[in-house]
């Protein structure tokens, strides 16, 4: 496991634990105030989504946008979630894919596990299916999935190459990725963007939105549309950044409108008739 790794997986065991204790309202970095909640985590499921789903699902929410309004789910329809948490997501989709469609959350912390399958339990989802795994090597075979979904969990990864592999090979041909994620706009000087960065998500490690998109291409997505929505301000960031001893004032220029949550859309090619001596999926 990767330092990266372990360090996501004790940050997010710390975070699970603490809501199953009841002593936290979360935000994207979860118990410590380390001043990244209401910009990033605000108003981002409707009292609709939420009315229906159990309390832990709802506090543990950490993500940056709202995935499965990304894109319609039809009844039927396999959705994976890419780094479940608590589940929130999970259950969501699974409500809308019916009791003849399934939801799978992969997700390699044991603490965000048994609370999401606590949270399974209390919403009597019968058709939600919980993995242990990385995203990096998804526990589920070729073109199994109609769609992927994650909420502000891709960010995180140490090798995002792989991940996008992987999306591409679990999902069926027409299958749909639909993520939300942290993504960086144009060019921040390194040692600046460390600091956004922990504060965006205390371990984090955001794209760039135009390498996102080529590392989509590269993995065989087309369709690909990154939509960056909420643009987060110097503002947003000014009490951390001002506790770890950053001029704040002189690093607007460089910060202003560069981080924001984005809606990232692509779709698996359908499959091709045979191309030569062998039928290939392109």
């Amino acid at each position: 496991m990767s330092d990266i790794q372990q360090a996501v997986r004790e940050k997010y065991g710390a975070i699970a634990d603490s809501v199953r204790k009841g002593s936290i309202n979360t935000g994207c970095c979860g118990p410590t105030a380390c001043g990244c909640g209401d910009p990033m985590t605000s108003n981002l499921y409707s009292d609709a989504e939420t009315s229906g789903l159990p309390a832990d699902a709802v506090t543990a929410s950490l993500g940056c946008g709202n995935p499965t309004a990304l894109l319609a789910l039809e009844p039927g329809q396999t959705v994976l979630d890419l780094g479940s948490g608590g589940g929130i997501d999970v259950l969501l989709s699974a409500k809308r894919v019916g009791p003849t469609g399934k939801a799978y959350g992969l997700d390699m912390t044991d603490e965000m596990l048994a609370l999401a399958r606590e949270n399974q339990r209390k919403a009597g989802a019968t058709n939600v299916e919980l993995l242990k795994g990385t995203i990096e090597s998804i526990p589920l075979p070729d073109n199994s999935v109609d769609v992927i979904i994650s909420n502000c969990v891709i960010n995180l990864s140490s090798d995002k190459d792989a991940v996008l592999r992987e999306a591409f090979r679990v999902l069926k041909p027409g299958g749909r990725f639909a993520v939300s994620d942290i993504v960086v706009r144009g060019d921040v000087p390194a040692d600046i963007r460390r600091s956004m960065e922990l504060w965006v998500g205390c371990i984090a490690g955001a794209l760039e939105e135009q390498e996102y998109a080529t590392k989509l291409k590269a993995a065989g997505f087309a369709e690909v549309e990154i939509e960056p929505w909420r643009i987060y301000k110097i503002d947003d960031a000014r009490a951390f950044l001002t506790e770890t001893g950053v001029d704040v004032d002189g690093l607007a220029p460089q910060v202003e409108d560069k981080f924001a949550s984005a809606f990232v859309r692509a779709r698996k090619p359908e499959a091709r008739n045979c191309c030569g001596p062998t039928c290939c999926a392109t």
